[in-house]
């Protein structure tokens, strides 16, 4: 990491400090910062839809945001149990995986990653609409760039790390809370005086439309009013996904952040849709609804001004919090997919900084892509964005009532309950909002959805493929010429003056024994001895915690000593092995064989390389190419490197 790349993403992480696990982890109230601020922040737009779908039918308001805060402590009891199962994270994608099968979890994540990808666009277009809500209607052509530029920034804050992002925004998100907190028991408090009048009013509203559109009629309008509402209820999931960043015991603390995140989202989204009723606020153009309801709470004046200007502020300041979501959650569901092999090996590589640097820069490009293929217009994000959060709720509540009809734990049948009405909520938003928006950006996300569940398949074939051609590597070795057990014992030690051949390798197998077998069918009685180097990569899947990282240790070790095992009794030759701890493969493996070269200087560094009978651009997109790429590293600091071929035939 050079000087500039530290002083912009901060220094480099020891894996071997114990503590990095604890000082990289949230505590509950940061966590609610982090990922409950997507949550939170839906109170910006969500209420929005809903209560100007409803039209003239303005009295529903009363029972939509009753129904708005059930749905979301329903959503967040079935996350919270989700928590449990799954203590580890994944969250929909992990779920669905494992109780209703891989195809259906690539489905899950697919869906979730789009939604992520739109949880950071939609959140900074609906930031930019908040924060130009007060300025003037000719800057608004600047609306797009400031989203961008934002963008640009929230991705360089996460390639620095989860927790120094969070605790940057936490003031941001505390203003919120004290101006939504104003807004919100002022426009209610104001008018607890006439209650009365309300509750009349509404209930002669209600029974003068049963009579005149009938109750049907009116169910189906309250019905689209609530699915169009949908995004009220998104970023529910964070929590479930993000697990991996809570401080220990996670699921106490997952638990703490899920409670927080429900009770605040209910009261906000709820309380804001009375608001709107008590207030009788009307849409505005160029301006949010929320920007009108502040306006109308405050009146005139200075003062007045000042505290409108400060709640959108924070609002569309929270709002660019909330993408943290997607920054947060996006690359792990990503990591996850990538260890299941839906997605290329690397997106679950981790930086010097012990964040997922592929995974964020994808998503910030995604979104980047999406903001200015939308124009940053939050109506069209919107659909698009509740069309994968609603995917995802209903199969993860399927796949819960899944469980629990076979595990029959206790209180299995109230289980059930719980997870089929959410599901049957989630499903019915799902299937209102397609109907609805279809052609207004709901065929986007699905042709985008379609398109990623299609090369996820692609890319598992690929791997699979290829995974049985190099498993047939060691069947191989069986059959072939495999030098007998030699008589007389090598040396213990190695002689620094002799030819050493250095063997990179990786797991103890086909492709390293190939490798090995090759150097003296090549260089006939040059080579006696032989030193193995690895490199124990660090990935999302074993950055867990200290057991996981020794566990990981301790593997590397075990298949080192079996090829050092292998050149002693079967090829006669003195061994040796080195292995390296870290996030990148290609660095630490340099470092690795540089420090060999200097105790054996006449060292000849040695790797195999998977050579495919069809080359092909996506093949080096898919697989590392790990010994090449360190072989540059090599011959450039004059040490001789020679990659060896392995053939697969694909």
């Amino acid at each position: 990491m050079n000087a500039f790349s530290r002083r912009l993403f901060g220094n480099a992480r020891d894996l071997r400090d114990p503590s990095v696990f604890h000082h990289l982890s949230l505590v509950a109230f940061l966590a609610w910062v982090g990922l409950g601020a997507d949550g939170l922040s839906s109170s910006a737009y969500g209420p929005e839809a809903a209560f100007t779908a409803i039209g003239e039918h303005r009295y529903l308001a009363v029972f939509l945001a009753l129904a708005i805060a059930a749905t979301v402590f329903i959503i967040s009891w079935g996350y919270t149990r989700i928590i449990e199962q799954f203590p580890n994270g994944g969250g929909g994608y992990m779920v669905a995986t494992k109780h209703l099968g891989a195809y259906v979890g690539a489905l899950s994540g697919c869906a979730l990653l789009v939604d992520y990808v739109l949880t950071i666009a939609t959140s900074l277009a609906a930031g930019a609409d908040a924060i130009y809500s007060f300025l003037p209607e000719s800057w608004a052509s600047a609306k797009l760039t400031s989203a961008l530029v934002v963008l640009g920034l929230l991705t360089v804050m996460n390639l620095r790390g989860v927790k120094e992002s969070v605790t940057t925004l936490t003031p941001i998100f505390l203003i919120f809370l004290l101006t939504h907190l104003i807004l919100i028991v002022g426009a209610v408090g104001a008018n607890v005086g006439n209650i009365g009048a309300v509750a009349t009013d509404v209930s002669t509203s209600l029974s003068r439309d049963v009579h005149g559109i009938g109750m049907g009629a009116l169910a189906l309008i309250f019905l689209r009013a609530f699915s169009l509402g949908g995004g009220t209820f998104t970023g529910i999931e964070a929590v479930s996904n993000g697990l991996a960043i809570m401080r220990e015991p996670r699921v106490r603390t997952a638990k703490r952040t899920m409670i927080m995140m429900a009770v605040s989202l209910a009261l906000t989204a709820g309380g804001i849709m009375l608001a709107y009723l008590l207030l009788d606020v009307h849409p505005v153009p160029g301006k949010t609804m929320n920007a009108v309801l502040a306006e109308k709470f405050v009146g005139d004046g200075g003062w007045a001004r000042a505290f409108t200007i400060v709640t959108l502020v924070s609002e569309g300041a929270l709002l660019f919090v909330a993408a943290q979501a997607g920054f947060v959650d996006g690359p792990r569901v990503m990591a996850n997919m990538a260890l299941d092999q839906w997605l290329p090996h690397r997106m679950a590589a981790l930086s010097e900084r012990l964040t997922m640097h592929n995974g964020v820069y994808l998503m910030g490009g995604a979104a980047a892509a999406l903001l200015v293929y939308t124009g940053g217009h939050v109506e069209l994000l919107l659909v698009m964005y509740s069309i994968n959060v609603f995917i995802t709720f209903t199969l993860s509540n399927v796949a819960m009532i899944r469980h629990a009809r076979r595990a029959r734990e206790p209180g299995w049948k109230k289980a059930i309950g719980i997870h089929g009405l959410a599901a049957a909520l989630c499903g019915t938003i799902l299937i209102v909002t397609l109907a609805e928006k279809f052609t207004e950006g709901g065929w986007v996300t699905m042709v985008i959805t379609s398109a990623l569940v299609a090369l996820c398949m692609m890319i598992r074939n690929h791997y699979r493929v290829v995974a049985q051609k190099v498993a047939t590597l060691s069947q191989e070795l069986s059959l072939a010429d495999v030098p007998p057990v030699v008589e007389v014992a090598p040396p213990l030690e190695l002689d620094p003056t002799k030819p050493t051949a250095v063997v990179l390798a990786g797991g103890y197998g086909g492709l390293g024994l190939h490798t090995l077998l090759q150097i003296p069918r090549v260089f006939p009685h040059q080579f006696e001895q032989v030193v193995f180097v690895a490199a124990a990569v660090v990935d999302a899947g074993s950055f867990k915690g200290q057991d996981e990282l020794e566990a990981q240790r301790a593997q590397v070790e075990g298949d080192l000593d079996k090829y050092v095992a292998f050149a002693r009794t079967h090829m006669g030759w003195a061994a040796d092995r080195d292995f390296a701890l870290g996030t990148e493969a290609v660095a630490d493996l340099d470092r690795l064989c540089r420090e060999v070269a200097l105790r054996f200087p006449r060292s000849v560094f040695f790797a195999g390389k998977l050579v495919f009978q069809r080359d092909r651009w996506y093949q080096r997109a898919l697989h590392n190419e790990t010994g090449t790429a360190v072989e540059r590293r090599l011959q450039f600091a004059g040490l001789p490197m020679i990659v060896l071929p392995i053939r697969v035939f694909h």
